[in-house]
């Protein structure tokens, strides 16, 4: 690492956005500094979200998977189970993957810092290491990735024990008997459902009237049918008045409408702030929106133009594939380069059990653009591979124009939703027409083949 503290790029945080807006700074051949304050590079990504949560995920599905052999195995959940034993592999996916971004980092000739940074003006980023020595950098560019926290309103006292929010849900010793979740989005959804397979009983808390209601109402349909049958409950349109821990064996939570909760854990999971308190953005000319995230415009740049924002400090999709490429655009455009086209029919992910994701517009949005739709269906359970494999909860979704031509949506909810997406991911990006689908030959037998069962189904509706 040289002395000389001149940068080209500056990048702070070193999440999915921030590495991936370093690493093609350096490939462009540019001097790139990249900031962390934790001890490793990855973000809460890595350490305590998508990849843990995933991990626990996954040890769940399997535990499903030994419980439906019950005439070959006597396959039984211990009442004393250790959250570690399920997430056994988590240190060492965690461990490649850092030490992977470590590699990479290393054959860029990125610098990597360790500590906190803070803006001294719009060019100059200080940086106060572990030694307690204040380093100050000077950059051509900044690239600001600093990532989100999870937020906890003030009339619930978080203690990271009995009551916790979506960083330290993982660091449960044991498997709880039961568990409130409050909140009904992504990472609600997602932790409500794992859970509730696992054998915790499981009450999901919110205001709206069903969970994940940007995706369509079929998805999420079929999503709280699936929970419902795993055990878990869902208390729409509610407010919380309060929430306390016993102090004994339980933590009780209070509604507006009087009705009182208990369980042996809380999770609060009530949407993430953007990391920039500490970070001193006025001192580089910037001011946060009334929602806390840092205002860009559709290259991710700032109202101060040398100055960039990516990933979750910018608000929604706020997805970590989405970051990525936020982060390489960003650094293309204060490069000068061309990052190709704008990036569109970005499918979205959600890892709960079953998986959702989607892509492309919804009936609605057809519906009000071209004047109407026509929709396909496929239920895995009706495709061999759903029966074979016992995923017979799910359904496959094409949404096409009034003539039934052209495809213009997909969504689907079953496990394997997310890597299934992509192929009408393709098909939307290639302008694919519906009878494509019918007319190619999938294997036999996938899931995939629900594709053509969907595009069959809108064939037959067409106007005749």
């Amino acid at each position: 690492m040289s002395n000389d503290t001149q940068y080209d790029i500056v990048v702070i945080g070193s999440g999915p956005s921030g590495q991936k807006a370093a690493i093609q700074g350096a490939k462009a051949g540019k001097r790139v500094a990249l900031i962390e304050q934790n001890r490793e590079v990855g973000g809460s990504c890595v350490y305590q979200g998508t990849i843990p949560s995933k991990t626990l995920r996954e040890s769940a599905l399997q535990i499903v998977r030994f419980q439906r052999t019950t005439e070959v195995f006597e396959f039984k959940l211990r009442d004393d189970i250790k959250i570690a034993s399920l997430m056994k592999r988590l240190d060492q996916v965690v461990k490649a993957h850092g030490q992977f971004m470590k590699e990479q980092i290393g054959r860029n000739n990125i610098d990597l810092f360790h500590g906190r940074a803070k803006f001294l003006s719009n060019r100059e980023v200080q940086i106060n290491g572990i030694d307690g020595k204040p380093l100050t950098l000077s950059a051509k560019f900044v690239v600001i990735g600093t990532g989100s926290s999870p937020r906890v309103p003030d009339n619930i006292p978080v203690d990271h024990e009995h009551i916790l929010d979506s960083d330290s849900i993982l660091s449960l010793v044991y498997l709880p008997k039961s568990l409130t979740v409050l909140g009904g989005g992504v990472i609600a959804s997602e932790y409500a459902s794992i859970f509730a397979l696992l054998g915790v009983q499981v009450t999901m808390i919110d205001t709206s009237d069903r969970p994940l209601r940007f995706l369509d109402k079929e998805l999420t349909d079929e999503f709280c049918g699936a929970f419902e049958e795993s055990g878990g409950k869902y208390q729409g349109e509610q407010k919380i008045k309060e929430a306390h821990w016993d102090g004994y064996s339980k933590v009780i939570t209070t509604l507006e409408n009087g009705d009182k909760i208990e369980s042996e854990k809380l999770l609060v999971a009530l949407g993430r702030i953007a990391n920039i308190k500490g970070l001193n953005i006025e001192a580089a000319g910037l001011t946060p929106t009334s929602r806390g995230l840092i205002p860009v415009n559709d290259e991710c740049q700032t109202t101060v133009p040398h100055i960039y924002a990516v990933g979750d400090v910018i608000g929604p999709p706020s997805l970590a594939s989405c970051s990525m490429e936020q982060g390489r655009r960003a650094t293309c455009h204060a490069l000068g380069l061309d990052p190709g086209g704008n990036p569109e029919n970005t499918p979205m992910g959600i890892y709960t059990i079953p998986e959702m994701s989607s892509v492309g517009l919804s009936e609605q949005e057809v519906i009000e653009k071209f004047g109407g739709a026509i929709v396909g269906r496929s239920k895995f359970n009706e495709i061999a591979r759903g029966q074979i494999s016992g995923m017979t909860i799910g359904l496959l979704k094409m949404i096409a124009d009034p003539k039934g031509e052209k495809l213009l949506g997909v969504h689907i909810v079953g496990e394997g939703a997310t890597e299934l997406i992509h192929i009408g991911q393709m098909g939307l990006l290639n302008n694919v027409k519906i009878d494509s689908f019918v007319e190619n030959i999938f294997n036999f037998p996938t899931l995939a083949e629900a594709y053509r069962v969907a595009a069959l189904d809108i064939t037959k509706k067409r106007r005749r």
